[in-house]
Formats: structure tokens, sequence, C-alpha cells
């Protein structure tokens, strides 16, 4: 069976560059204008400690908005659920990520943490010392790699180019929502965006996801189980922008993008996927990515609302 979930793996993949015509790298971040538009890659691990990988997926990216949700995980940690949520929303919003018209016109606060506006008050929260070399300890941990770095072009690109961010950030101040000076703040949520992973490091980040909260590789419990079902709930509900709703139908895995190209997919039962692809739809999601995802769901049988057992279980099933 292991053979047979690589080789659906590799046909995704293979396929998926046949989309790629379809999207545009990012381009308003002028760093990521240099991304090579042929890149494509996506990896697989699960909780018994098997690894599926295929094309690039060990080319470092920026995680972009990926970010949000390790920045999440620590305002839960440090600063509480009840602090977090009375500054942002849980509710999924038809508005574009960096929108600032619902700020305006709907509500105080921002709809979730998975827009901009939302993770920039989420940053804001973070109670601690130093906190982006907090959140770079975090995702080296939950990524699985000391490796993982602060990609310097890119945040000072984003810090000079962040006008609409810089915008979001200080209205927010204006109505006593965002903790902190503005200009602090974004110099964290923008370190945050611009750390370097890959198709793999995400696979594990998903996997710990899947177990909820355990690094199955060490037997260790890194994150508290309330906290992931919080997160991996918002990445459901909003984690490809506003496009969640038709992609949780086609896919059905609980996931969060980012403009740099990549897709964190966690799997019910023990699994994750990390794809990467710079190719981007309108939305700002991996035309590649959500190719190779929707693929996998179809012929791994992951949708979370499909019924039945995964195919990447069955070898475990049948040794039961």
């Amino acid at each position: 069976m292991s053979q047979d979930i690589q080789a659906i793996l590799e046909n995704a993949v293979d396929r998926s560059r046949d989309v790629l015509f379809e999207g545009k790298v990012a381009s308003y971040i002028p760093e990521l204008a240099k991304a090579d538009s042929s890149n494509l890659g996506a990896c697989i691990m699960t909780k018994d400690g098997r690894i599926f990988k295929a094309g690039d997926y060990n080319i470092p990216f920026t995680m972009q908005s990926i970010a949000k949700t390790f920045s999440l995980i620590l305002a839960l940690q440090t600063a509480g659920y009840d602090k977090v949520f009375s500054k942002v929303g849980m509710e999924p919003t038809g508005d574009r990520f960096d929108s600032i018209l619902q700020l305006e016109l709907k509500d105080w606060r921002p709809f979730n943490p998975m827009i901009n506006a939302g993770a920039i008050v989420t940053a804001g929260c973070i109670e601690a010392k130093d906190p982006f070399e907090e959140f770079l300890a975090l995702v080296r941990k939950l990524c699985g790699s000391e490796k993982i770095h602060l990609n310097e072009k890119v945040y000072l690109s984003e810090k000079r180019t962040g006008t609409r961010n810089r915008s979001i950030a200080y209205l927010l101040k204006t109505d006593n929502v965002l903790d902190g000076e503005p200009e602090e703040v974004l110099d964290v949520y923008f370190r945050m965006c611009s750390v370097m992973v890959t198709a793999k490091n995400l696979a594990h980040y998903a996997l710990i996801l899947s177990c909820n909260g355990v690094d199955p590789s060490t037997g260790e419990q890194v994150l508290d189980p309330n906290i992931v079902k919080v997160v991996t709930t918002l990445m459901m509900l909003c984690g490809m922008y506003d496009e969640s709703g038709e992609y949780a139908v086609k896919v059905g895995l609980p996931s969060k993008s980012g403009v740099g190209g990549g897709i964190a997919a966690v799997c019910h039962g023990g699994a994750g996927i990390g794809t990467f692809g710079p190719m981007l739809n309108k939305k700002g999601n991996s035309v590649g990515g959500e190719s190779i995802l929707q693929m996998l769901s179809e012929d791994l049988k992951l949708h979370t609302f499909s019924g039945g057992s995964s195919l990447l279980f069955a070898d475990q099933a049948e040794t039961m």
C-alpha cells in the first residue's frame, strides 16, 4: 500500500503541473515576485513514521499567512483564550484577506485570526519578552527543524511595501482593538510572515495538529489539545482566504495557505500534508497545491466528511 500512496502522490504532483499556467506569482511584495514559477512539490507524513514526497518538497519559501496559525497558537499559550477572542472573532468572511472595509462597516473586531487584521491583532496579544524569538522557537519545534530561519530580504521588502497592513494596524489602534504600538506589532508580524519553511516542514506541523498536539516521533505532547481544536477548526472555516468554503467542499481538510505558495493540510486520523507551488489564483492560494490536495483527497479518501477510513491507514487496519 505504501508504494501505491507514493505513486498517487507523484501522479498528483505531475498532473497538477498542467494547471500552473492558471496562476501568477505574488508580486505585491517585490521579493516574492522572484519565485520560480515552475516549482511544485508535496510531502505526506503519517503518525507511524512513513514519509511520502514528490517534486520540490524540500525547497524553502516564506510562510506568509501560514504564520497566522503559529501566531494564534503562541497567543493562546501566552495570553489565553479569553484575552485573544475578546480582540478577534471566529467567523468566516467573504472579504479579501487584506480587507479594511469590514473593520469600518461590520464590526469593531476583525472577523477571525486568519485574515490580516485578525493576525495583526493576534500578534499584538502575544505576551512574551521577545515575541518573534518565541514564535521562531515554536515554528522550529512544530516543523521539526532547527534550520528554519528568517528571510531578511523578504522581511525588509514586506516592511517597506506593507502600507495596507500599516493602515489596518493604525485603524485597529484607533478603535482600541490593537494592543501595543502599531509599528512594533507590525515589525513582529512582518518577521513572522518572512520565516522560511519547506513542504516537508509543513507536513510535520500538520501531522502534529492531526495527532491532537502530540509529536509522534517523540511521543511528547507539544501542544494543548484544546488549542489544536481551536486552530484546526479555524483553518477549516477560514484558512484558505475567501475561497475557504469552496475548498472545504472540494478538499475537506483543515488547511492554511500563504502567498509564498505553501499549504499545510491536516488529515483526520494522524497524517499531515505540505505542498508548495508559488503560482497563485486570484484568491491568493497556490493553484498547484490546491490541485494536488484535491486529487489526494479523492484518491486517498481524505475528505473529513466523506465517511470511512483513508487509504493512508489501510496498512495499519490490515495488521490489526
